[in-house]
């Protein structure tokens, strides 16, 4: 289903509506992975959450969404974007108030996973809607400000989350969900002509390949999450990768045979853009992931500084990136994406190298200034890139291409806290984070805290060189299915 499809459908005519109500979803999802994490100390007591539950209730979601995107992706190619992205809305925001009704860890962690399949149909065709009803010449330009609402999200997460808490209590972080979502569905509801148009050839889900790319990610993806509780020498912790590692090479089997392979591997092995262009997000992700989790620890435990001015301190990274990504995806539109991914990306390696350079008593300002940077070179990567990846695709396959992507994201961001926390926690010992919470910011915590975030910060800043080299070397030749038609 194509932009061609779309318009059949009537919404090609409402292609500002739709991008204004895609841009609500988009923010929505990190906004709710966001407000939960500033929340969850004062739920756990109240749930009788264990440290193990209180894992479980970020990981459930982000668990949901990575594993169901890429299918869920297939299945709206095929039978319309934009009724599935309402579809999205509707689960996401029942979801909420279930989360807001929740009693105990258990039903908690269950309205979470529901509200991550929700996050999935979201992710999966906000930026196909956006890319299928706007023509090539305005496309970096609609999907900067489609990213500008994820990073609005990211940003207004923490402080909204700290406010509804002090004030109403924890189930609002939820319930905030329900005027939004009930105003979003009803409005798309509207705007949609009664009778969707043709979706064009049906060919069903490959299940098989979908239940194997699902055992892939769960067990890649649990034990990155669950590593640092566990432990590193874990037997569940290699028994899960092992799994991973077997089910890649099935599920690899199975799409090659295939007759309506899940994903088509010619993507990747034929179009070199759409390739290099995911394998630049994912080492993105990598490196960027882990920067608010270990700087707020470093502010906090190691220099003490408060919750509210870390808080402050940290929001200078995605207001850059808000503010900036529209600007980056127009340009895009005027010169081409891979110069501006490819120096986004450098300007992440020069912001992370300076935090790494940082003393361990450094003022605020140059930790600021250094966030900044990391923050623009954010905005001039995402949008482009976005924009060449969706670019790079059959119209028929738009949705397929933002799951993709959105499955690099997620896996990048276990990948960065899983790498990058564990050189930070390095020299802590065992128990890393749990010694350095317990120590209260002891010297000696603190110090060895210090000397591990720098080490850090200089790798994250190493893979963000290698997501330069893979955005410079994509070239800048389309793959042989790039879509060439206004779509």
């Amino acid at each position: 289903m194509g932009s061609s499809a779309v318009r059949e459908a009537g919404a090609g005519d409402h292609r500002w509506a739709l991008l204004a109500l895609t841009s609500v979803g988009a923010f929505m999802t990190p906004l709710d992975g966001s407000i939960v994490a500033v929340a969850l100390p004062k739920m756990g007591p109240l749930l009788n959450l264990s440290f193990a539950a209180s894992l479980w209730v970020q990981a459930a979601y982000l668990l949901s969404i990575a594993t169901l995107l890429i299918p869920l992706g297939r299945l709206a190619d095929q039978h319309g974007r934009v009724h599935f992205y309402l579809a999205g809305v509707a689960l996401f925001t029942l979801a909420s108030l279930g989360a807001a009704l929740s009693w105990n860890g258990t039903t908690l962690i269950l309205s979470r996973i529901v509200q991550g399949m929700g996050g999935a149909l979201l992710f999966a065709t906000s930026a196909a809607i956006v890319t299928a009803v706007f023509p090539a010449h305005e496309r970096g330009r609609a999907l900067g400000i489609n990213v500008m609402a994820v990073y609005l999200g990211l940003s207004v997460g923490p402080p909204l989350g700290g406010f509804l808490v002090d004030h109403f209590g924890w189930p609002w972080i939820f319930l905030v969900n329900l005027p939004i979502g009930l105003t979003v569905f009803l409005w798309g509801r509207r705007i949609l002509p009664r009778r969707p148009g043709a979706a064009g050839r049906t060919a069903g889900l490959d299940l098989p390949g979908a239940g194997l790319l699902i055992l892939l990610l769960v067990g890649l993806l649990l034990p990155l999450t669950f590593a640092s509780e566990w432990g590193w020498g874990a037997r569940r912790v290699w028994l899960l990768l092992g799994c991973s590692a077997l089910a890649l090479g099935a599920f690899l089997a199975r799409e090659s045979r295939a007759r309506t392979p899940l994903v088509d591997l010619a993507l990747l092995r034929r179009n070199r853009l759409f390739a290099a262009a995911n394998l630049a997000a994912l080492l993105n992700y990598m490196a960027l992931y882990a920067i608010a989790i270990l700087t707020a620890v470093q502010l906090q435990l190691v220099q003490g500084r408060s919750a509210r001015v870390t808080g402050w301190i940290m929001l200078s990274q995605p207001l850059m990136q808000a503010c900036l990504s529209p600007l980056a995806g127009r340009l895009s539109d005027r010169v081409g994406s891979r110069v501006l991914s490819t120096s986004g990306m450098g300007l992440v390696a020069l912001g992370m190298l300076l935090l790494s350079l940082l003393s361990r008593s450094a003022d605020l300002y140059p930790i600021a200034a250094a966030l900044a940077i990391v923050g623009i070179g954010m905005a001039a990567f995402s949008a482009p890139n976005t924009s060449a990846i969706m670019g790079s695709v059959d119209p028929s396959q738009l949705s397929l291409a933002s799951a993709f992507l959105g499955t690099m994201r997620v896996t990048g961001q276990a990948l960065s806290v899983a790498v990058l926390g564990g050189i930070a926690a390095s020299h802590l010992g065992p128990g890393s984070w749990r010694l350095l919470l317990r120590a209260g910011g002891s010297p000696e915590a603190a110090g060895a805290f210090a000397q591990g975030y720098a080490t850090a910060m200089a790798t994250g800043a190493g893979l963000a060189l290698l997501g330069a080299w893979a955005s410079l070397a994509r070239g800048t030749r389309p793959g042989p299915t790039q879509v060439t038609s206004s779509s």
